[in-house]
Protein backbone atom coordinates (compact mmCIF):
# COMPACT_ATOMS: atom_id res chain seq x y z
CA UNK A 1 0.00 0.00 0.00
CA UNK A 2 3.01 2.12 -0.16
CA UNK A 3 1.75 3.89 -3.48
CA UNK A 4 -1.88 4.95 -2.65
CA UNK A 5 -2.97 7.91 -2.24
CA UNK A 6 -4.71 8.39 1.44
CA UNK A 7 -7.06 11.29 2.75
CA UNK A 8 -7.48 12.17 6.69
CA UNK A 9 -10.79 14.05 8.04
CA UNK A 10 -10.26 14.95 12.10
CA UNK A 11 -6.94 16.27 13.32
CA UNK A 12 -7.56 16.61 16.34
CA UNK A 13 -5.35 14.89 19.64
CA UNK A 14 -5.45 11.78 18.12
CA UNK A 15 -5.89 12.38 14.64
CA UNK A 16 -2.58 14.37 14.43
CA UNK A 17 -0.35 11.87 15.56
CA UNK A 18 -1.64 8.98 13.20
CA UNK A 19 -1.30 12.10 10.46
CA UNK A 20 1.89 12.40 11.28
CA UNK A 21 2.91 8.80 11.40
CA UNK A 22 1.57 8.36 7.62
CA UNK A 23 3.94 10.99 6.55
CA UNK A 24 6.41 10.04 8.32
CA UNK A 25 5.62 6.24 6.77
CA UNK A 26 6.10 8.07 3.39
CA UNK A 27 2.62 8.27 2.35
CA UNK A 28 1.01 11.32 0.30
CA UNK A 29 -1.23 12.58 2.31
CA UNK A 30 -4.51 15.06 1.86
CA UNK A 31 -6.35 16.56 5.33
CA UNK A 32 -9.88 18.24 5.42
CA UNK A 33 -9.62 21.77 6.40
CA UNK A 34 -11.18 21.77 9.71
CA UNK A 35 -11.57 24.50 12.33
CA UNK A 36 -11.91 21.90 14.90
CA UNK A 37 -7.85 20.62 13.69
CA UNK A 38 -4.67 20.81 15.72
CA UNK A 39 -2.10 23.18 14.07
CA UNK A 40 -1.15 21.84 10.67
CA UNK A 41 2.03 23.40 10.28
CA UNK A 42 4.12 19.83 10.57
CA UNK A 43 2.53 18.20 8.29
CA UNK A 44 2.31 20.93 5.70
CA UNK A 45 6.09 21.29 5.94
CA UNK A 46 6.36 17.41 5.92
CA UNK A 47 4.42 17.23 2.44
CA UNK A 48 0.55 16.90 3.46
CA UNK A 49 -2.01 18.84 1.27
CA UNK A 50 -5.39 19.89 2.39
CA UNK A 51 -8.77 19.71 0.94
CA UNK A 52 -11.83 22.16 1.60
CA UNK A 53 -14.62 19.67 1.37
CA UNK A 54 -14.85 16.15 2.10
CA UNK A 55 -16.46 15.60 -1.56
CA UNK A 56 -12.82 17.15 -2.97
CA UNK A 57 -10.74 14.75 -0.83
CA UNK A 58 -12.22 11.47 -1.34
CA UNK A 59 -12.02 12.59 -5.29
CA UNK A 60 -8.36 11.91 -5.08
CA UNK A 61 -7.56 9.33 -2.68
CA UNK A 62 -7.60 5.71 -2.42
CA UNK A 63 -8.03 4.98 1.27
CA UNK A 64 -9.87 7.68 3.53
CA UNK A 65 -9.23 7.61 7.38
CA UNK A 66 -11.99 8.76 9.63
CA UNK A 67 -11.27 10.18 13.02
CA UNK A 68 -13.85 12.39 14.52
CA UNK A 69 -16.00 12.40 17.41
CA UNK A 70 -18.41 10.20 16.83
CA UNK A 71 -21.40 8.50 14.85
CA UNK A 72 -23.31 12.39 13.89
CA UNK A 73 -20.21 13.23 12.40
CA UNK A 74 -19.20 10.67 10.35
CA UNK A 75 -22.91 10.46 8.95
CA UNK A 76 -22.43 14.06 8.37
CA UNK A 77 -19.15 13.65 6.68
CA UNK A 78 -20.06 10.81 4.67
CA UNK A 79 -23.51 11.83 3.25
CA UNK A 80 -24.25 15.59 3.93
CA UNK A 81 -23.40 18.21 1.37
CA UNK A 82 -20.40 17.78 -0.20
CA UNK A 83 -19.69 14.76 1.48
CA UNK A 84 -17.93 11.88 0.89
CA UNK A 85 -20.55 9.58 -1.02
CA UNK A 86 -20.86 12.26 -3.86
CA UNK A 87 -17.45 11.89 -5.09
CA UNK A 88 -16.48 8.34 -4.09
CA UNK A 89 -14.49 6.47 -6.60
CA UNK A 90 -14.73 2.33 -6.78
CA UNK A 91 -13.00 0.27 -4.88
CA UNK A 92 -12.10 3.40 -2.52
CA UNK A 93 -11.82 2.39 1.06
CA UNK A 94 -13.02 4.27 4.10
CA UNK A 95 -11.55 3.64 7.67
CA UNK A 96 -13.41 4.46 10.16
CA UNK A 97 -11.66 4.86 13.60
CA UNK A 98 -13.93 7.25 15.33
CA UNK A 99 -15.65 6.14 18.34
CA UNK A 100 -19.16 5.41 17.09
CA UNK A 101 -22.79 3.67 17.82
CA UNK A 102 -22.82 -0.32 15.76
CA UNK A 103 -26.30 0.34 14.09
CA UNK A 104 -24.79 3.89 12.65
CA UNK A 105 -21.14 1.80 11.83
CA UNK A 106 -23.63 -1.13 9.91
CA UNK A 107 -25.78 2.31 7.77
CA UNK A 108 -22.31 3.98 6.85
CA UNK A 109 -20.70 0.67 5.55
CA UNK A 110 -23.73 -0.55 3.81
CA UNK A 111 -23.69 3.30 2.09
CA UNK A 112 -20.42 3.05 1.46
CA UNK A 113 -20.38 -0.41 -0.05
CA UNK A 114 -23.68 0.78 -2.22
CA UNK A 115 -21.47 3.87 -3.55
CA UNK A 116 -18.35 1.09 -4.61
CA UNK A 117 -16.32 1.69 -2.22
CA UNK A 118 -15.10 -0.57 0.96
CA UNK A 119 -15.23 -0.19 4.46
CA UNK A 120 -13.68 -1.44 7.69
CA UNK A 121 -14.33 0.40 11.61
CA UNK A 122 -11.26 0.45 13.58
CA UNK A 123 -11.58 2.79 16.16
CA UNK A 124 -8.13 3.35 18.90
CA UNK A 125 -7.17 3.36 22.22
CA UNK A 126 -4.68 4.44 24.32
CA UNK A 127 -3.93 8.00 24.40
CA UNK A 128 -2.71 11.17 22.48
CA UNK A 129 1.07 10.15 23.80
CA UNK A 130 0.26 7.28 21.55
CA UNK A 131 -0.96 8.16 18.79
CA UNK A 132 2.55 10.50 17.93
CA UNK A 133 4.45 7.41 18.80
CA UNK A 134 2.71 5.54 16.53
CA UNK A 135 1.62 2.77 19.23
CA UNK A 136 -2.70 2.57 19.43
CA UNK A 137 -3.99 -0.31 19.55
CA UNK A 138 -6.71 -0.84 16.54
CA UNK A 139 -9.69 -2.84 17.03
CA UNK A 140 -10.89 -3.50 13.45
CA UNK A 141 -14.11 -4.89 11.99
CA UNK A 142 -14.99 -5.95 8.55
CA UNK A 143 -14.21 -8.51 5.64
CA UNK A 144 -10.84 -10.73 6.85
CA UNK A 145 -9.62 -10.11 3.29
CA UNK A 146 -9.62 -6.34 3.55
CA UNK A 147 -8.47 -5.66 6.92
CA UNK A 148 -5.17 -8.13 5.51
CA UNK A 149 -4.86 -5.80 2.57
CA UNK A 150 -5.02 -2.70 4.97
CA UNK A 151 -3.05 -3.78 7.76
CA UNK A 152 0.59 -2.74 6.37
CA UNK A 153 -1.28 1.04 6.82
CA UNK A 154 -3.05 0.66 9.79
CA UNK A 155 1.07 -0.49 11.30
CA UNK A 156 1.70 3.06 10.39
CA UNK A 157 0.41 4.21 13.68
CA UNK A 158 -0.64 1.13 15.68
CA UNK A 159 1.24 -1.40 17.56
CA UNK A 160 -1.32 -3.56 18.45
CA UNK A 161 -3.98 -4.51 15.72
CA UNK A 162 -6.66 -6.91 16.65
CA UNK A 163 -9.61 -7.69 14.23
CA UNK A 164 -12.68 -8.38 16.32
CA UNK A 165 -14.44 -9.53 13.64
CA UNK A 166 -17.19 -8.56 10.66
CA UNK A 167 -18.39 -4.32 10.31
CA UNK A 168 -19.35 -2.97 13.45
CA UNK A 169 -17.49 -5.55 15.57
CA UNK A 170 -14.63 -2.92 15.96
CA UNK A 171 -16.48 -0.53 17.55
CA UNK A 172 -18.66 -2.67 19.75
CA UNK A 173 -15.38 -4.05 21.61
CA UNK A 174 -14.44 -0.27 21.34
CA UNK A 175 -17.55 0.31 23.90
CA UNK A 176 -16.75 -2.03 25.83
CA UNK A 177 -13.26 -1.28 26.40
CA UNK A 178 -13.94 2.01 26.86
CA UNK A 179 -16.74 1.60 29.36
CA UNK A 180 -14.14 -0.80 31.88
CA UNK A 181 -11.55 1.59 31.28
CA UNK A 182 -13.76 4.72 32.14
CA UNK A 183 -15.56 3.14 34.77
CA UNK A 184 -12.74 2.01 36.82
CA UNK A 185 -11.59 5.90 36.35
CA UNK A 186 -14.96 7.00 37.52
CA UNK A 187 -14.58 4.05 41.00
CA UNK A 188 -11.20 5.13 41.59
CA UNK A 189 -11.64 9.15 41.67
CA UNK A 190 -14.87 8.97 43.57
CA UNK A 191 -12.62 6.28 45.97
CA UNK A 192 -9.96 9.32 46.26
CA UNK A 193 -12.23 12.06 46.16
CA UNK A 194 -14.39 10.31 49.84
CA UNK A 195 -10.55 9.62 50.48
CA UNK A 196 -9.71 13.56 50.42
CA UNK A 197 -12.70 13.93 52.71
CA UNK A 198 -11.59 11.70 55.16
CA UNK A 199 -8.04 12.73 55.63
CA UNK A 200 -6.46 10.17 54.05
CA UNK A 201 -3.10 11.20 52.29
CA UNK A 202 -3.01 11.26 48.70
CA UNK A 203 -0.04 9.21 48.55
CA UNK A 204 -0.77 6.73 51.31
CA UNK A 205 -4.18 6.08 49.05
CA UNK A 206 -2.56 5.46 46.10
CA UNK A 207 0.47 3.31 47.35
CA UNK A 208 -2.35 0.98 48.97
CA UNK A 209 -4.60 0.72 45.56
CA UNK A 210 -1.01 0.26 43.66
CA UNK A 211 -0.27 -2.63 45.65
CA UNK A 212 -3.35 -4.86 46.06
CA UNK A 213 -6.55 -4.62 43.77
CA UNK A 214 -6.75 -1.18 42.43
CA UNK A 215 -3.54 -1.02 40.34
CA UNK A 216 -3.29 -0.75 37.12
CA UNK A 217 -3.60 1.49 34.50
CA UNK A 218 -6.43 3.06 35.13
CA UNK A 219 -4.59 4.14 38.65
CA UNK A 220 -1.37 5.24 36.88
CA UNK A 221 -3.56 7.83 34.60
CA UNK A 222 -5.67 9.09 37.63
CA UNK A 223 -2.07 9.41 39.91
CA UNK A 224 -1.50 12.84 39.19
CA UNK A 225 -4.65 14.10 39.71
CA UNK A 226 -5.08 12.18 42.91
CA UNK A 227 -1.57 13.34 44.45
CA UNK A 228 -1.45 17.18 42.78
CA UNK A 229 -4.45 17.67 40.62
CA UNK A 230 -2.66 17.54 37.65
CA UNK A 231 -4.77 16.33 34.58
CA UNK A 232 -2.17 15.60 32.55
CA UNK A 233 -1.81 11.63 32.59
CA UNK A 234 -5.27 11.18 30.73
CA UNK A 235 -6.09 13.77 27.66
CA UNK A 236 -8.88 12.95 27.49
CA UNK A 237 -12.10 15.44 27.53
CA UNK A 238 -14.99 14.43 29.85
CA UNK A 239 -17.72 15.67 27.37
CA UNK A 240 -16.01 12.49 25.71
CA UNK A 241 -16.25 10.26 27.99
CA UNK A 242 -19.88 11.16 28.64
CA UNK A 243 -20.53 10.82 24.82
CA UNK A 244 -18.94 7.18 24.68
CA UNK A 245 -21.16 5.77 27.66
CA UNK A 246 -23.96 6.95 26.18
CA UNK A 247 -23.06 5.08 23.04
CA UNK A 248 -22.37 2.35 25.51
CA UNK A 249 -25.50 2.10 27.46
CA UNK A 250 -27.82 2.70 23.96
CA UNK A 251 -25.52 -0.33 22.55
CA UNK A 252 -25.98 -2.35 26.15
CA UNK A 253 -29.97 -0.77 26.24
CA UNK A 254 -30.51 -2.67 22.21
CA UNK A 255 -29.31 -6.36 23.68
CA UNK A 256 -31.25 -6.08 26.76
CA UNK A 257 -27.90 -6.34 28.53
CA UNK A 258 -27.98 -5.46 32.27
CA UNK A 259 -26.50 -1.88 32.65
CA UNK A 260 -27.22 -0.66 36.49
CA UNK A 261 -23.49 0.13 36.56
CA UNK A 262 -23.12 1.71 33.56
CA UNK A 263 -26.10 3.85 33.87
CA UNK A 264 -24.68 5.16 36.78
CA UNK A 265 -20.82 5.70 35.79
CA UNK A 266 -22.83 7.59 32.54
CA UNK A 267 -24.41 9.67 35.68
CA UNK A 268 -21.34 10.38 36.67
CA UNK A 269 -19.69 11.74 34.16
CA UNK A 270 -23.03 13.58 32.79
CA UNK A 271 -22.71 15.24 36.14
CA UNK A 272 -19.06 16.40 36.42
CA UNK A 273 -20.50 17.57 32.78
CA UNK A 274 -22.58 19.70 34.10
CA UNK A 275 -20.70 20.76 37.11
CA UNK A 276 -17.55 21.51 35.43
CA UNK A 277 -18.04 22.53 31.52
CA UNK A 278 -17.72 20.17 28.75
CA UNK A 279 -13.62 20.81 27.96
CA UNK A 280 -12.55 19.19 31.59
CA UNK A 281 -10.42 16.49 31.35
CA UNK A 282 -11.37 12.80 32.39
CA UNK A 283 -9.00 13.31 35.59
CA UNK A 284 -10.42 16.44 36.75
CA UNK A 285 -13.01 13.88 37.99
CA UNK A 286 -11.60 13.45 41.35
CA UNK A 287 -11.79 17.26 42.26
CA UNK A 288 -14.82 17.96 40.79
CA UNK A 289 -16.32 15.19 43.52
CA UNK A 290 -14.42 16.27 46.00
CA UNK A 291 -16.54 19.35 45.53
CA UNK A 292 -19.53 18.10 44.91
CA UNK A 293 -19.78 15.67 47.93
CA UNK A 294 -23.79 14.21 48.07
CA UNK A 295 -24.32 16.20 45.55
CA UNK A 296 -22.69 14.25 43.10
CA UNK A 297 -25.09 11.40 43.45
CA UNK A 298 -25.60 10.14 39.53
CA UNK A 299 -28.87 9.40 38.01
CA UNK A 300 -29.30 6.38 35.05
Amino acid sequence: MTSLRLGMIGIGLMGHGIATNLVKHGHALTVLEHPGNQPLDALLAAGARTAATPAALAAEADVVILCVTGSPQVEAVLMGEQGMLTALRPGTIVIDCSTSIPDSTLRMARAVQQAGGRFLDAPMTRTPKEAAEGRLNLLVGGDAALFAECRPLLACFAENITHAGGIGAGHGMKLLHNYVSLGTVALIAEAAACARRAGVAADVFVDVLAKGGGGGVALERLKPAILSDDASGLRFAMSNAQKDLGYYTQMAQGFDAAQRIADAVYGTYAGAVEQGGVQRLVPELVALLEQAGGGGKSGG
